[in-house]
């Protein structure tokens, strides 16, 4: 399969308009950024009562500068991060906050085009190159130049708003440049059964892709995490140059880094038990602890002497470390340098107060242009991503080869009907069974939107959309080599418009499961649960289609609550319809007839007898598909609404 074509370096000049590299990412606009009151508060389930997550937190940092924010787990670091990011701080809290940015308060359009936000985790597509990965985040994120049209969202927009093919090349290399990731730019990140790039470049690839897009603000959510101390370093290493270069602000929360990693940083926001513990330049962490008597030891990692003074939970003696936090939290809500964040937060919204703040919308790319762009990358992924489709190749071949070679080349006597009903079963219910294969993919797929869509960059309409579209080609595929391997050796009914028929049922059948397991693994976005959900439900199928339990005699809560939403049902029916409708069958030796016909008398069966006894009626195969696309559609429409409020 040729290789997709994407822009590379040696790409044409058309129109360059960010000048030198790495120009795009120049702030010369934000110079700072401001927080005062922020209060966190969720209700106890236990006790009923309010409890503050974070309280009365304050803080202001410039153009330039990188802000570390430390404590001990459970101290607030993360639920701080997400309300400046405008994210949401935890479920069901009630966040009361002061956040300006330059002075003044931006909508929440106009914040998310200054910001961007790295996950702790790194949702990266891992049969894409570092290159790819760049390229795509581009292309999502940035509006495009089509046959003369710079597009947006919403309107047209001047030239001079959009982002070329030219420029956006240029963008790529320059952060590649930036990061040190030229020599890994045609290696892939990296899957289950292929290696790629090493756990640090990963995070660098992270925060190089939320960079495409030139925001001013970045916070990184556990940048180092998982990492080794040197990693570590490497990682905020390049962070730092690219922000001190280019003027951005810089917020992280991060766990106990090592000595050099902490001294990276210009600021420290120190919190525990939700409070403030110290805000302010690193290299004046010393002299104030000094002076409150918690002197830093001189051979001792920083980060972690502040970590083992403010943490309470390992204390030995809690009453002791209570009492110490207490005293530290206090000292700082008292101390001068407090009072001079406020002064300083209330000083720059004064400066800023005549100039107000622009609320522009983000620019985004047209949302045509994302479904190409996602249909696209899936493209890329589904063909060098074994686990998404070519294990469930090689499933689905030797499946065909088992069940052509069990049972072949079955006759017409009335001793094959019921081994011909057996292979339809199995057929129809293992296919749509196997479909648990897809879970793992879809999972990666389903990380991967949800960090972009917490971007901006699109929403779940698109993304059902493409992962419905891209599945098409390759479950049609599958239906059609199962079929041509199993169908003949089988000897089902010889005509090729039975044999275009069955193809027909497969596939939608495939559809169906595959769309069930979309919906599972979008309530349950967990590996073994959504497994074995997709599992327990196909089971469920399989007991009330119709083939184990005849569906005349079915237990009328099963038949009404489950047998007529089961697409296993519809399956087998036509299934069945097409393989018995025109076919006849001997009777064997003294004309004992398994089931009576009007070809008795001639010592045959009529397939039409077969279909009466499950109760099923030929010329309904248009109405019975369009049970099937609704039960489709119907899946799919539940996942959007799943992934919409998730």
């Amino acid at each position: 399969m040729t290789e997709p074509k994407l822009e590379s370096g040696n790409a044409a000049n058309d129109d360059l308009e960010c000048g030198e590299d790495g120009a795009h990412l120049d702030n010369a606009t934000l110079g700072a950024f401001s927080w005062q009151k922020v209060t966190v508060t969720v209700k106890d389930h236990k006790t009923k009562q309010a409890k503050e997550i974070l309280s009365n937190v304050n803080g202001c940092i410039k153009a330039g500068e990188l802000l570390a924010l430390i404590g001990p787990s459970g101290s607030g670091k993360t639920t701080l991060l997400n309300v400046l990011a405008h994210r949401e701080a935890t479920s069901g809290a009630k966040v009361e906050s002061f956040i300006l940015v330059d002075g003044t308060k931006p909508s929440l359009k106009a914040f998310q085009r200054l910001s961007s936000y790295v996950e702790q985790e790194d949702a990266l597509i891992g049969s894409l190159t570092v290159r790819e990965t760049l390229y795509f985040a581009a292309c999502l994120s940035l509006p495009r130049l089509v046959r003369g049209l710079f597009l947006s969202n919403h309107i047209l927009r001047k030239k001079k708003s959009s982002v070329t093919a030219g420029e956006r090349t240029r963008r790529i290399d320059s952060l590649l440049g930036a990061f040190g990731l030229h020599g890994q730019a045609q290696t892939l990140i990296g899957t289950p059964v292929r290696k790629g790039i090493s756990g640090g470049q990963k995070r660098r690839v992270s925060v190089a892709s939320q960079l495409i897009t030139s925001p001013k603000i970045l916070f990184l959510d556990e940048p180092t995490s998982g990492l080794d101390s040197a990693a570590s370093y490497e990682v905020m290493s390049f962070i730092r140059t690219v922000a001190k270069q280019h003027n951005l602000l810089v917020i992280a929360s991060i766990h106990q880094p090592s000595t050099s990693t902490f001294k990276l940083f210009d600021k420290l926001l120190l919190l525990s038990a939700g409070k403030t513990c110290y805000y302010g330049p690193v290299h004046q962490v010393k002299p104030y602890f000094d002076g409150l008597g918690f002197p830093l030891p001189i051979m001792m990692n920083p980060a972690e002497f502040l970590l083992e003074q403010t943490n309470v939970d390992f204390a030995r003696d809690r009453e002791h470390a209570c009492f110490r936090l207490g005293k530290i939290q206090d000292s700082w809500a008292n101390s001068p340098e407090a009072l001079a964040v406020l002064n300083q937060i209330g000083q720059r919204r004064e400066e800023m107060e005549q100039q107000g703040f622009s609320s522009e919308e983000p620019l985004r790319s047209n949302k045509y242009l994302v479904v190409v762009t996602l249909l696209h990358r899936s493209f890329i992924k589904s063909y060098r991503d074994v686990v998404a489709y070519g294990i469930r190749f090689v499933m689905y071949t030797g499946l065909a080869i088992m069940m052509g070679t069990i049972w072949l080349r079955l006759d017409t006597s009335q001793g094959s009907i019921q081994p011909f009903i057996n292979a339809i079963f199995f057929g129809s219910a293992f296919m749509s069974f196997m479909a648990v294969a897809y879970v793992p993919a879809f999972l990666e797929d389903r990380g991967t939107f949800i960090k972009e869509r917490a971007n901006g960059l699109y929403g779940a309409t698109s993304f059902m959309i493409t992962n419905f579209l891209i599945g098409m080609p390759y479950l049609f595929t599958i239906a059609v080599i199962f079929s041509v391997l199993s169908y003949w050796l089988a000897n089902f009914h010889p005509t090729a418009t039975s044999f275009l028929t069955y193809i027909m049922w497969l596939f939608i059948d495939l559809l169906a499961a595959e769309s069930l397991v979309v919906l599972i693994s979008s309530l349950f976005p967990n590996f073994v649960v959504s497994l074995a959900l997709v599992a327990f439900a196909n089971g469920l199928w399989m007991c009330v289609g119709g083939f184990l339990v005849n569906p005349t005699i079915l237990n009328v809560f099963w038949r009404y609550v489950f047998h007529y939403i089961d697409y296993q049902t519809w399956v087998f029916q036509g299934m069945m319809v097409n393989e018995f409708a025109h076919r006849e069958y001997s009777c064997g030796i003294g004309c004992t007839c398994m089931y009576q016909t009007d070809l008795a008398p001639k010592c045959m069966i009529a397939g039409t007898g077969v279909l009466d006894a499950y109760g099923y009626t030929q010329g309904r195969t248009a109405k019975w598909v369009g049970i099937l696309l609704g039960i489709v559609v119907g899946y799919r429409m539940l996942g959007w609404v799943v992934l919409q409020r998730s």
